[in-house]
């Protein structure tokens, strides 16, 4: 018997719709969730680093750090990542991650314990811990160098202010776990989507909600880069909206799927979404993984190299232990692997490291102990604050996220 021809891999399909609008009728006008009137993406005039730093949180609890660098030897690039740090962070499964952007010094971790704990990546120590959830945390990110966003089970979205750490805001509306938050490049409005099947928008910085809209489901929600377009994902189905919440797009994959993420071309201005054109067409595949990839990141370091000035790094973690640093083209073979010996990866998220001299975009350019004096002396102070007190504060902070 002849042997059978192999079974050609299953490919994502791909509609256009450029003429379906997501159902917002039935919200009053003040409350449907357009977008173009809220604010520019700001200009990016933060310095390109030359080095990077890997954050990497798991199921066991394991905190992992490395540290990359590229060399450029024999007219060739070689990537190079290293372990840091390796320890238990939490006392139950480490669920997001994140770091501050543009050189920042913090680090954020999320666990199933509903503690978010801060740590300085520069001195590599721990500041403390925030409790202000009664839910495992689902979504950290710092929408800038000086706030941090958290989510959590609770149904609740808490602003920190990272000077001292004390709570800005508590934003409630969701009936259930926030399952995804996305700060819009502007940094003035965020939308999540949440297990009571409704998309939000909150105005942060007023610190209120200021529209909703029930969603069939939504586990993942991301705006581009541009701020122009956003993606709803759920199951293996990807939506792609514009800030009228027109759908373009649907992107259905063989697969279910666990992360999405934006970033800019290097050689242009053009956006890639790992599946992204107008209309989306595929452009290439990150390979290496055995098992389930959980999450994806990006980050452009500058070159050291007389052709390439710069290039975006993607990482992404996988339930099969392994931390893959891809270079973004067309064919994405990982440029470097850290194996962690099977612990199960759930989160990373990828922050700057040294800066080259010269390596700038823009005329910003960031120097060593940059910070305030202020900032270097925090420590446990506001990280700890009492049930009461956070009550005393309750008017102040909170939004009731009403339609």
């Amino acid at each position: 018997m002849a042997p059978m021809a192999p079974r050609p891999p299953k490919k994502a399909k791909i509609s256009t719709k450029s003429s379906d609008t997501k159902d917002v009728s039935s919200l009053p006008t003040e409350s449907k969730p357009s977008l173009k009137s809220k604010g520019k993406q700001k200009a990016d005039n933060s310095p390109i680093p030359s080095t990077f730093k890997i954050v990497a949180g798991s199921y066991e609890k394991l905190l992992y750090g490395l540290e990359g660098h590229v060399t450029y030897e024999d007219e060739k690039l070689e990537y190079h990542i290293k372990p840091i740090f390796i320890f238990p962070a939490h006392v139950s499964c480490i669920k997001a991650v994140a770091a501050s952007p543009n050189g920042g010094k913090w680090l954020a971790t999320g666990s199933a314990d509903e503690i978010v704990k801060v740590w300085d990546l520069r001195r590599k120590k721990e500041i403390g811990g925030l409790m202000h959830h009664e839910g495992s945390i689902t979504h950290l990110s710092f929408p800038s160098r000086s706030h941090l966003l958290s989510a959590s089970e609770d149904g609740t979205l808490c602003l920190f202010r990272a000077r001292d750490w004390a709570v800005l805001r508590a934003l409630r509306g969701h009936k259930g776990r926030v399952n995804s938050v996305a700060v819009h490049p502007s940094s003035k409005v965020a939308l999540s989507v949440g297990k009571d099947r409704t998309l939000r928008m909150w105005d942060l910085m007023r610190g209120r909600g200021v529209a909703s809209t029930k969603w069939a489901k939504g586990e993942i929600v991301r705006w581009s880069v541009s701020g122009k377009l956003l993606v709803v994902q759920s199951g293996s189905t990807l939506d792609i909206y514009d800030t009228d919440m027109t759908l373009l797009h649907t992107i259905a994959h063989p697969s279910r799927l666990h992360d999405v993420k934006f970033c800019k071309r290097v050689d242009s201005d053009d956006e890639i979404f790992w599946l992204a054109e107008h209309p989306p067409k595929i452009i290439g595949a990150m390979v290496g993984h055995s098992n389930r990839v959980k999450a994806v990141q990006t980050l452009s370091i500058a070159l050291p190299s007389p052709t390439h000035k710069s290039t975006t790094i993607a990482c992404t973690v996988s339930s099969d232990g392994k931390i893959h640093d891809s270079e973004e083209f067309q064919e994405l073979q990982p440029v470097a692997i850290y194996d962690s010996k099977g612990t199960r990866l759930t989160c990373v998220t990828v922050a700057d490291g040294d800066v080259m001299e010269n390596a700038t975009i823009g005329k910003r350019k960031r120097k060593d102990g940059e910070e305030s004096d202020e900032e270097e002396e925090e420590g446990w102070q506001g990280l700890q604050v009492a049930d009461e007190e956070e009550e005393e504060n309750g008017n102040e902070e909170d939004s009731d996220g009403s339609d």
